[in-house]
This record gives C-alpha cells, structure tokens and sequence, in this order.
C-alpha cells in the first residue's frame, strides 16, 4: 500500500499540475496545487494516544489566489484533503493559511480552518480514535523550499481535534511531503 501511495505521487502529482496549468493559467482564482505522501496517526507530537495505523495518507490541497497582506506575509484560502486507502480516518478541510516566503525561496505557512472526517466520534471502536465530533479544528503547519516560480518541496504537518469540546478528544496528527505547483 506505502508504494502504490508513493507512485500515485510520484506519477500523477506532476501529471495534474502540467495538466492543470492550462486550465488555470489564466485565472486569477488558483494560486498553487500541492500533492503528498503522508505518516498516518504519528505518535508523539501533539496527538499522542493510540495509534489507528500504519498506513500514508495521500493530501492534496488547492491554494487560491486572493490575499490578505499580514506581517510581511499573505493570509489565503485553502481548500484540501488527507485519504487514507488502508481503512483509517480520512478528511477533508477548509483553511485561512498565512505564508511568507523569502527571496531565497525558503517558505513557511501556519494555518487553522475546520475540517470533517470519516472516522469515530465516540469510543466504540478499538481501531479508530474516539474523535468527539464530526466537525475538527485542523492546525496546519509547513516549511518548504521553492525551486523556481513553480516548483516546490515542503515538509507538512497537520493536526485535527476538537479542541477538547467534547468528551472524546484523541486527535490525528500526519506528517510528511509535499510537491507543490504554483501557476
């Protein structure tokens, strides 16, 4: 399953953003596209209970155009999504992301937005984390590097909870890589 993932990335990551920059080109909507591979559930950083497992998630996100100028940075939309193909949590998320990035090409975002995901809300499953609600607080946070005006490599996290509103409140945390295409 980890190697089907990594040639999904690998093959169509690239394949959607050339064939998405002649749709996009000329809009002003789309800012950029990222693609990537994932650990699913890692433990130790923020959500650090049980497991669900071991298998990557693939998360792909589309970043729009319109900003907001905030301390030297932009503060953009983002839409996006985290599947997990081995029967683990999957979710989908919406984003207020703040980016700033240097003329170096090195980058970083912070972000926070809701997400809603397929999982357990109460703890009736041994094989899914009590998640509390439907609903989440999704915590983005990303460093990358650009190659050039389109290409880039990033290191993402992402954190989704409910933020101790409800009674079960185990949290999913994922982290890995990304391939971002900017139109």
């Amino acid at each position: 399953m980890r190697l089907r993932a990594l040639i999904f990335t690998a093959v169509i990551g690239p394949a959607i953003a050339i064939a998405g920059e002649a749709a996009v080109a000329q809009s002003p909507v789309v800012r950029e596209v990222r693609l990537g591979v994932l650990a699913h559930d890692i433990p130790g950083i923020w959500s650090g209970f049980r497991l669900e497992t071991q298998s990557p998630d693939l998360n792909g996100e589309v970043v729009f155009s319109p900003a907001l100028p905030v301390f030297g940075g932009a503060i953009r939309p983002v839409v996006g999504g985290t599947v997990n193909f081995d029967g683990g949590t999957s979710k989908g998320y919406v984003d207020a992301r703040w980016e700033i990035e240097t003329r170096s090409g090195l980058w970083f975002g912070l972000g926070v937005g809701i997400g809603f995901h397929n999982g357990w809300t109460d703890a009736t499953s041994l094989d899914h984390k009590a998640l509390g609600s439907r609903a989440l607080l999704h915590f983005p946070f990303e460093i990358g590097y650009r190659f050039d005006q389109h290409h880039s490599l990033s290191v993402y996290f992402e954190h989704f909870s409910n933020g101790y509103t409800r009674k079960y409140n185990e949290g999913i945390d994922g982290l890995g890589l990304r391939y971002g295409y900017r139109f």
